[in-house]
């Protein structure tokens, strides 16, 4: 997912792609110990969309204060 994506997704359905983002993080790792993931980068770019989503969240978050 491209920051420009996010820029452009409200904020709750940011937090509805955080949330399912963390699921499927967690059913891959569970792939991963039974030895059942092909793709094992997965992990990798999932876990740096969340970082892109918690990085919009908390611009947002401080654009409003300001």
């Amino acid at each position: 997912m491209k920051a420009s994506e996010i820029k452009q997704k409200t904020d709750d359905e940011i937090l509805q792609q955080l949330d399912a983002t963390r699921r499927e993080i967690f059913q891959l790792r569970l792939k991963f110990q039974t030895s059942e993931l092909k793709d094992t980068a997965r992990i990798g770019k999932l876990r740096k969309d969340i970082a892109r989503l918690e990085t919009e969240m908390t611009a947002r978050k401080a654009a409003k204060k300001a």
